[in-house]
Parts: structure tokens; sequence; C-alpha cells
């Protein structure tokens, strides 16, 4: 079956301009398709390349994820955020490797029974992993086809993303679905952004709904959406003599669930509190100053205060849900943005 004149659109231009060259495309494999399309959930490609190469190199197989501890692979994963799509990875790989043979299934529904694995995900997996036809909608999909067809609507309702899944199976061709799928997600992230669409540099310019109708900043519909929530905390960074900063661990559900991170209290009084009742005996309690963390769903703002204690640390010794860093070693466990960044604030101050 010949292609129609939108997929041969497409796939002209993809043979000029598409990537070709990302490093999960050398070998295009589904391990290493399905590694690099969790990472690019949420994620730009160029923040993506580094971890994905790093993380290669200690995991360059399913095998090998499967049979490592989640907390080496939050450190790998530290600064890429939504850490629950590493921990999601990690259960997905101990369950392909107990009842798949350690491969990938090889078929929609296989693969979207998977912890962390959508419909598009696995679609994405299936066409460019195994060259199987799949349809895929991922954001960049979504906004050229909800541009180029005249798609109103928010994405995200369900009315709407139904008929954009529509649309996706509708127009994937059977022959050349990887070089389509590709096509598409780099026609978005590359041509069709969301705030200023190269339309001069668009191969379905001619036939696009939203440019003749000067729609562009317009399509996708927005969200609706209210004020975003604040959250208030203090961060009580414990620092020894040793220039050792006490962590422990975060709850396995929740915010940073799994991860290290500094205790969190609601105001001085209760860290004054904590202290004592853990026998550490303070020299110097030094706030610094107050900064902002932005989650999808809520800020948070959050206040270091730094004491430095003497030696007496009896009632806080290293347990499973705490321990002493020292101040400029490596990070060998998953840490959240915010945490890393005063891990390095402190080593210049202390």
């Amino acid at each position: 079956m010949p292609f129609s004149s939108f997929q041969q659109a497409v796939l002209d231009w993809f043979d000029l301009h598409g990537r070709h060259d990302l490093p999960w495309q050398r070998p295009r494999t589904p391990y290493r398709v399905w590694i690099s399309e969790v990472m690019l959930q949420q994620t730009r490609v160029a923040t993506v390349i580094g971890y994905f190469e790093r993380f290669m190199r200690r995991f360059p197989d399913l095998p090998d994820l499967a049979a490592a501890d989640v907390d080496e692979i939050l450190a790998l994963w530290s600064g890429l955020g939504y850490y629950s799509r590493a921990r999601n990875l990690h259960r997905t790989a101990r369950i392909v490797a107990e009842h798949h043979a350690g491969e990938l299934p090889a078929d929609l529904a296989g693969l979207a029974a998977l912890p962390g694995i959508g419909r598009s995900t696995a679609g994405a997996i299936l066409s460019l992993g195994f060259e199987r036809r799949a349809a895929i909608l991922d954001g960049n999909v979504r906004r050229v086809l909800a541009r180029h067809h005249g798609v109103e609507g928010w994405p995200g309702e369900s009315k709407v993303e139904k008929g954009l899944w529509q649309l996706s199976e509708e127009l994937t061709p059977s022959k050349r679905c990887a070089d389509y799928n590709q096509a598409m997600m780099d026609l978005g992230a590359m041509v069709c952004t969301r705030g200023s669409p190269a339309c001069e540099a668009c191969p379905l310019a001619g036939t696009c709904i939203a440019r003749r109708d000067g729609r562009q900043t317009e399509l996708p519909g927005p969200r609706r959406a209210g004020p975003i929530p604040v959250r208030s905390t203090f961060m009580l960074l414990t620092v020894d003599p040793d220039k050792r900063v006490r962590l422990q661990k975060r709850p396995p559900a929740g915010i940073w669930a799994g991860l290290w991170a500094f205790p969190e209290f609601d105001g001085l009084e209760q860290i004054v509190a904590w202290c004592a009742l853990h026998s550490i005996h303070s020299r110097r309690i030094e706030p610094l100053p107050p900064r902002r963390h932005t989650f999808s769903h809520f800020h948070l703002d959050y206040t270091p205060v730094v004491v430095h204690c003497d030696a007496r640390r009896t009632g806080v010794e290293e347990t499973a849900q705490g321990l002493w860093h020292s101040l400029g070693a490596e990070i060998g466990f998953g840490v959240p943005t915010p945490v890393r960044q005063l891990l390095n604030e402190l080593e210049q101050l202390i």
C-alpha cells in the first residue's frame, strides 16, 4: 500500500532533517528503546543523552538492571526527576527476568501490563525496538496532530485523547513505521514546538488547520488549572566536626519516595526539640536563605537549617533509614535535586 500524502511528507522530511544519530539508535534494541522512552517522559532529549549513556555503561542489558540494587539505579537517575520512573524500571526488569526469560514482550498487551509502560511507550518499544506497526501518542505527537487536524480541547481529557489516538492509529503506516514514529516525535520537538512553531519549515504546513486559521498558539487546548498550591518546610542539615551531614531515607511512597534527603520539620522549634531528643549537641544553628522547588502539581518552599554539632551523635548513628555522608564524597545513592544542590552548597560553606 502506498503512503498517504501526510505519511510521505513526514517521511521525506525525516530523511532529510530527522534525528538519526541519538545514542539509543546505536544500536536500536527493545531494551535501549525502553530505557530511552522512559527517560524521555517529561524530559528533553538534550538532558536525557548524558543520563542514558551513563545508565547504559552501568546496565548494558536487562539482566544487569534486574540484578541491581534500586539505590544504585536511583543514584544514576538523580536529577532526572519523576523518580517513580526509575523504580518502575527496576520492577519491570525483575518481572521480565523472572517471567519472560529476560526479554521484553513483543506485543502491546504484554508490554502495557508492565509497571511504568503505558500505551504510547509500548507502541514506541514495538515500533522502534521490534520494527512492528504500532501507533504512539506522546506529547510531541499530540501537538502535531492537534494542530494539523484542528482538534479542540485539552489532550488530557478522555474524549480528546480518544480522538487523537484514533488519528494516530489511522495515520501510522504499515511500512517504515519506526521511521514514521521517530519522525512525528522529531517534528513535534524540532518544528511544531509548544511556544514558537517554525511553520515555514514544517512539511505539513500546507494542510495544517492551525496554521490556516492562525491558531498555532491556541492548539492544542490548555488544561484548565487553578493556582498552584504551595507547601512549606524546614530541612535539617546536621553537620558534625568531621564534615559529615546526616541524611535519612524517605518513605516508600509519596514525594521523593525511597530517596535519601534531609529530615523535614514545620519550624525551628521542632528542629531544636529533635536535636535534644537524639543527643545532638549543637554548637551553632544557621538558617540559610529560603528557596523554592517546583513539582508538577505544587511549589515546595523550604528553608535549610544548618546545625553544627559536636562529635556526640549517639542517638542518630547509621541505620537502615539514616546515614552520615562525608561532604565532597561521591554520592552513591539516590538524592533529589534540591538535596544534591544543598550538599554542594554545604561543601563550600563548611
